[in-house]
């Protein structure tokens, strides 16, 4: 169990063993495949298309690009007519520093625990929890360690982050992606849009 808050971590606050930090998007040795569905990261995300898996707005996107807290580790905007592409663990940090947000966290926590994300190999995140109490967030990997912190009232709400995986997997499963390899844009039928297609001819 780690904290990102001053004198209340178990362990020591992040980056959690000291582990260097690495590009979000990046695949440390030894992990295994991106989930299913997502081609994990041979794919890449253009913002609207991250903005609508991560439940942000464009706004928020840019903000958060400019200064820092969760840069796009495909390809950063550089110049005009280029766009920002993210990777799909980019999005599901992206859809975890929201919820913190939302949640009341100082945005300094936020950036630390952004910073120990990226510094986790890709199988360990999902079976992480992030537990706050609105003021610290802390790392939780076993039931125990989470029932501690309920029992010490310092647990307020949780985050599953393999829950966040598999809902921006799905959403991401139903929108527009990039091919690192050739560039192509895959284009890919949301339900929503066969809807609206017979709407219209039946009207």
């Amino acid at each position: 169990m780690t904290s990102t808050g001053e004198g209340k971590a178990t362990n020591g606050p992040f980056p959690f063993h000291g582990a260097p930090a690495q590009p979000v998007g990046a695949v440390p040795a030894g992990s295994p495949e991106p989930p299913d569905g997502t081609a994990g990261e041979r794919l890449g995300y253009r913002g609207p298309t991250a903005c609508a898996a991560a439940g942000i707005t464009y706004r928020q996107l840019d903000y958060w690009a400019r200064t820092g807290l969760v840069e796009p580790s495909v390809r950063a905007a550089c110049g005009s007519g280029t766009q920002r592409l993210y990777s799909f663990r980019d999005v599901v940090v992206l859809k975890i520093v929201k919820r913190l947000l939302d949640t009341g966290v100082s945005l300094q926590n936020i950036r630390t625990a952004v910073q120990h994300l990226r510094s986790r190999e890709l199988c360990d995140l999902t079976q992480m929890t992030l537990m706050s109490d609105g003021a610290t967030v802390y790392e939780c990997t076993s039931p125990d360690e989470v029932v501690d912190l309920l029992q010490g009232g310092q647990g307020v709400f949780g985050i599953a982050v393999g829950v966040v995986w598999r809902d921006v997997e799905g959403a991401l499963s139903q929108l527009h992606a990039e091919r690192l390899d050739t560039g192509e844009t895959l284009v890919r039928e949301h339900p929503g849009d066969e809807l609206a297609r017979r709407r219209n001819r039946a009207g």
